[in-house]
């Protein structure tokens, strides 16, 4: 058997834990291929520690089937869960959601951040109107409950309501009713009423279950919980009345007058329940009623309520159309029949599509869910990211390995050209040397022309006609001159000259003056005394003082 294929189921009821151990066979429908049962502490008092009881007892199931992490669906009892059918306007299908969470606020008797709620939407009978089913538990009670199967080693797939799985097994094995079926479900403390028709659901759940006879006995009888409850499953039987005779046993007598009273007020419960359900749900009058719970079992039940009710009355066999393979007790699933509703239901959530897919999960298990979900992702991606470092890896390394080698190439030309620089310096240091040694004597060379090209590029500028030089003189420190305190300024050269009558006038000396400042070898000082020309004079004087560009001149 393939364990992926192994579907465990859990009843969690307030005092009996059960397990269901189912697989699919081809075509996707149940076997049921084990099952278990255990009860639990009956005593109220113990209700404090009935979440370490429950755990117990799945740790010794999980022990026996070996169902180490193994996926399992878990019911929890309808006291433990608030369930509200709530009608809505019609809206555009994109707004349910919306709509919902709304009503989930106003109905959920407690801050919608501190439960768990899921809800479902079910065929309304008022035309034009949507009708949903609101299902919330507190998060603290749900996260303890699911600790307990996790620890034992179950792996939680999908957290129902005890009613919605019993309501589930039923569409399944009872598809061929019409009309309205009701379903009773006594439990220990609650007994639950599902209304059944076409594609209409409707439960309800009433606070009077087995414990309720318990303890009507312990108040007539003056007796332990624990004691009565074991005076109940050994004397207990519904009283006939009327015209029956009573047993020859009073107390045995008692005890079923107990129960008989106890049933009574549950049948007042359950025909208010149905007039309620036509009256405000637009329902039908349920046309049969299928017993199931631990309860039922007591001697005579079938018989009060058909007297009661008056209508066919049978015990729910969740089994008709699941298979049951060879290696279970079939005397022990024979007894618990009526029992193994809530188990089918669940078992049929992994197998098939349901009428009702509630699903209370916790956050902690959805948050390890989508964790999960995101492993593939997540290791998908670490190996894209390591293959990409790889590929990194050999691109550097290749490069490094190209990269030496074209610097090793590199540095044998590195090399060559450096032995090259050194003779090239070598050389340029011997240039430098011989440049220092002939200087002096280059300087001698170009000082001996210094005055010839000085007076070529006096000659240079001086206009064709009406002006000449007739003197110069410098003025000014020469070469060898002995040092002075004061810094010796460039030497001026004083030139003199005679210009003739022109059509300029005194402005052929200005114009002279500007060429002049073009030169490269001086710089004309301004002149302030300027003669004019005399009408008298046939030439006139001007002097013209330039200061030199070289500093000492030879």
């Amino acid at each position: 058997m393939a364990a992926s294929n192994r579907i465990f189921c859990l009843s969690l009821g307030s005092q009996t834990v059960r397990l269901a151990e189912f697989t699919l066979d081809s075509r996707g429908g149940l076997i049921l291929c084990g099952y278990r049962t255990s009860e639990l502490m009956a005593d109220p008092a113990a209700d404090a520690t009935r979440v370490a009881q429950t755990g117990i007892v799945l740790r010794e199931f999980s022990a026996a089937v070996k169902g180490s992490k193994a996926r399992a669906n878990y019911s929890i009892p309808a006291q433990s869960v608030f369930t509200r059918f709530v009608k809505l306007p019609s809206v555009a299908e994109e707004q349910v959601e919306q709509i919902v969470a709304f009503e989930a606020q106003q109905n959920v008797p407690f801050p919608i951040d501190e439960v768990v709620w899921d809800y479902q939407l079910v065929t309304s009978p008022d035309p034009g109107k949507l009708e949903v089913v609101l299902v919330a538990i507190k998060a603290d009670l749900l996260e303890e409950l699911n600790a307990a199967v996790e620890e034992a080693d179950f792996r939680t797939e999908v957290v129902d309501v005890a009613p919605m799985a019993l309501y589930n097994a039923f569409r399944y094995n009872y598809s061929d009713l019409t009309g309205c079926s009701l379903l009773i479900d006594i439990g220990a403390r609650t007994t639950n009423l599902v209304f059944v028709e076409a594609k209409k659901v409707f439960s309800r759940s009433i606070p009077i279950g087995g414990n309720t006879i318990t303890a009507a006995i312990v108040k007539d009888f003056n007796e332990p919980f624990a004691a009565a409850e074991e005076r109940k499953k050994r004397q207990g039987f519904v009283s006939l009345g009327g015209t029956y005779a009573e047993p020859k046993d009073p107390e045995i007598a008692r005890v079923s007058k107990l129960v008989r009273n106890t049933m009574t007020r549950l049948h007042a419960e359950i025909t208010r329940s149905i007039s309620f359900y036509r009256s405000q749900q637009n329902g039908s009058q349920p046309e049969r009623v299928f017993l199931c719970g631990g309860a039922v079992a007591m001697p005579y039940m079938r018989e009060f309520f058909s007297e009661k009710l008056a209508l066919p009355i049978e015990f729910i066999n969740p089994l008709r159309n699941v298979a049951v393979d060879k290696g279970v007790d079939v005397t022990e699933i024979i007894r618990d029949s009526h029992l193994l509703g809530e188990l089918v239901g669940l078992g049929l959530r992994s197998g098939s599509d349901c009428p009702m897919e509630l699903n209370l999960r916790p956050a902690s298990v959805v948050h390890a869910r989508e964790t999960a979900a995101r492993i593939p992702c997540l290791v998908l991606a670490g190996a894209c990211m390591l293959a990409i470092l790889a590929g990194w890896w050999v691109y550097f390394s290749k490069a490094t390995a190209v990269q030496t080698q074209v610097s090793e190439q590199l540095q044998a030309k590195i090399n060559g050209l450096q032995a090259i620089e050194t003779t090239f310096n070598s050389i340029r240091a011997t240039i430098k040397a011989k440049q220092q040694i002939v200087a002096p004597l280059v300087g001698a060379i170009e000082n001996r022309e210094y005055w010839v090209r000085l007076i070529d590029d006096l000659n240079s500028r001086l206009p064709d006609q009406a002006i000449w030089i007739t003197s110069m003189e410098l003025e000014g420190p020469k070469i060898g001159m002995a040092p002075q305190t004061k810094a010796p300024e460039n030497p001026v050269l004083v030139i003199k000259g005679l210009w003739l009558a022109n059509p300029h006038g005194l402005n052929i000396i200005d114009d002279f003056t500007a060429t002049l400042q073009k030169s490269s070898f001086y710089t004309v000082l301004p002149e302030k005394n300027r003669t004019p020309q005399s009408v008298e004079d046939w030439a006139t004087e001007y002097t013209l003082r330039l200061a030199l560009k070289q500093p000492s001149v030879p």
